[in-house]
């Protein structure tokens, strides 16, 4: 609740009024309803709890009598937040950033004051909070700002963008996954946690019997990614929290996952055992699931709970490649 708690003290220390700002990217773990009434939050997980909340969830960022922005761990992509909120913030209107140390807000604001001026901060709760009013006249950020965080093709050769995952390089373990594509995956198909859609480049290069492929992802800005580079009829995108899949969307005869792992910096197997769940719960009875994971990861008892019958068929010294059929019900 850092972001949350440092709000709260500018708010009280009068850094800020009480102005309902627009939220952008907050964490669904705070009461951010009690001071805010719209966000932004491109995650479907974080976005629907916000919603639940009782918060207006907006797609765009739209003109606002003041905004926070919550920084996050890739600068790039917080310097574009920045540059966004600050075009929506109406004149005389405020703008604060609030951010952990280890996420960088140091430098954060340092970029910042240099860009549009002076800042008032607040210290706590490991992190700062920096305010900034919108006077008359006041200087915009850098274009680059912007620039940088927009989707643009990398040199991998797809169109990726600052902030989702392994946006400048194909990750090594959807390469190994990659590797057990072939003839015999056909029919429906769907990947969990596509991402920006390397991975079901892939899987229709090396499968031509698909018949359809739906891309789920939590990530709005790697579904708007996967779009471009993904350009096949037979597609289907759907911004999706993989974990709440349920037994109604049981329609497919293969699924293919990278689960990530991680929550913030933190390692979290129950994601990737959560996908395996998930992975189950939408095969048909015949179904084949192909999952890769890092070795250290826990998931074989996670595979015997779901599967009747599961094998690792491949990978390498950091990763291993799983093969699961007979979904428990």
């Amino acid at each position: 609740m850092s972001d949350f708690d440092r709000f709260l003290r500018a708010r009280d220390d009068g850094l800020i009024d009480e102005t309902p700002p627009l939220l952008v990217m907050p964490s669904s773990e705070s009461p951010w309803a009690t001071v805010g009434e719209r966000a932004w939050h491109p995650h479907k997980a974080e976005h629907d709890a916000l919603e639940r909340q009782g918060m207006s969830l907006t797609a765009e960022l739209p003109p606002s009598p003041a905004a926070l922005v919550c920084c996050t761990r890739d600068r790039v992509e917080t310097l574009g937040l920045i540059a966004r909120a600050w075009e929506s913030v109406a004149e005389g209107g405020w703008l604060a950033v609030s951010g952990a140390k280890t996420d960088g807000i140091d430098a954060t604001l340092k970029k910042v004051r240099g860009a549009l001026g002076h800042v008032e901060v607040i210290s706590k709760s490991h992190g700062k909070l920096g305010v900034l009013v919108k006077t008359p006249g006041a200087p915009t950020p850098p274009a680059e700002w912007a620039e940088a965080a927009r989707p643009s093709v990398r040199s991998h050769g797809f169109q990726t963008q600052p902030g989702i995952f392994s946006a400048d390089k194909i990750d090594e373990g959807s390469r190994v996954l990659a590797e057990q594509f072939g003839d015999a995956m056909k029919g429906a198909v769907a990947d969990l946690g596509a991402g920006w859609g390397w991975l079901s480049t892939q899987a229709l290069a090396a499968a031509p019997r698909i018949a359809s492929l739906s891309l789920y992802e939590a990530d709005s800005r790697a579904l708007d990614c996967a779009k471009r580079n993904v350009a096949d009829p037979r597609t289907a995108f759907l911004w999706a929290d993989v974990t709440a899949l349920t037994t109604k969307d049981r329609a497919f005869d293969w699924v293919i996952s990278n689960p990530p792992f991680h929550t913030g910096r933190a390692g979290t197997p129950a994601l990737g055992q959560a996908f395996i769940a998930a992975a189950a719960r939408i095969l048909k009875p015949s179904g084949t699931a192909l999952i890769v994971a890092n070795r250290h990861l826990p998931y074989e008892q996670s595979l015997s709970e779901h599967f009747g019958v599961w094998d690792e068929i491949g990978g390498n010294g950091r990763f291993k490649v799983f093969r699961a059929r007979k979904p428990k019900r």
